[in-house]
């Protein structure tokens, strides 16, 4: 690529370029490396096919080549441009706001969190598309490989941060609006057998500490805190700070986008 092509891309997708540009370093400073960050990165036209090649590789059984979990991870790509925006908001997400993220390049090769984001978004556009199977698979391959289960029909906006992950779980009717952070050990879960909408809704902003368990359709408002461990069983206001088991109002947020500053204290 000449430099007039590779200007006009970084223009147009600065977070793909961001990729590239860390990758190439990368491959100079770690040989043993450089297949990997070829055939993933370097030898891909797009983020799109990179992320579609890296997750079917992660994906793959015997059963189930990556070949074909490629296919399928492409075919919801390009019927969805979405899909390809929200993992590019995604990842600036986790550069902005985690300390231990070096580069763009990071969460791409390396998160489980954004990992299994990205393979939620491919099974919620196969479950409304009437491939309700396939969207079961990939949801259960992303909880063995990754760690966290995420049912397909959750709605999840961008630029969504899943610090560490292991152990986070979204349950069927949950809602997670944009710019949300989470920690480890997160429930949106459910109280019991009830069926219908049965899980919380997290509004934009919201920061959520490690092992907190959200249970109940209920709403978390927008830019609250929920500290690590607690309990919530009952609505959130607003720009509140809840901890506690069960979780109790204990003051206002101290900032305006407290999942933006990632700050856990109350």
């Amino acid at each position: 690529m000449d430099n007039a092509a590779f200007a006009k891309v970084a223009a147009v997708d600065p977070v793909w370029t961001a990729i590239c540009d860390a990758a190439h370093d990368m491959a100079r400073g770690e040989p043993i490396l450089a297949s990997l960050l070829h055939a993933t990165i370097l030898s891909q036209p797009r983020l799109e096919n990179a992320l579609s090649y890296h997750l079917a590789r992660m994906l793959a059984t015997t059963e189930a080549p990556a070949i074909l979990i490629r296919q399928t991870l492409e075919e919801a790509l390009l019927a969805d441009p979405e899909i390809g925006n929200a993992a590019r908001a995604d990842i600036v997400a986790v550069y902005e706001r985690d300390p231990a993220c070096r580069s763009h390049l990071d969460p791409f090769l390396w998160f489980k969190g954004f990992h299994a984001l990205q393979t939620h978004r491919v099974a919620h556009w196969l479950l409304t598309h009437g491939r309700r199977g396939m969207a079961l698979f990939l949801q259960s391959r992303s909880s063995a490989i990754y760690g966290v289960d995420i049912h397909p029909a959750a709605r999840i906006g961008r630029g969504i941060f899943i610090d560490h992950a292991t152990g986070v779980v979204i349950g069927e009717t949950a809602v997670v609006e944009d710019g949300v952070s989470m920690l480890h050990g997160v429930t949106l879960g459910g109280t019991g057998k009830e069926t219908g909408d049965r899980h919380p809704k997290i509004r934009r902003g919201v920061l959520i500490g490690a092992g907190a368990k959200i249970l109940g359709n209920i709403e978390v408002g927008a830019r609250a805190k929920v500290a690590s461990g607690s309990v919530v069983l009952q609505a959130v206001p607003a720009g509140c700070t809840v901890a506690g088991v069960p979780a109790k109002v204990v003051g206002c947020v101290d900032c305006e986008e407290p999942a933006l500053e990632m700050n856990q204290g109350i």
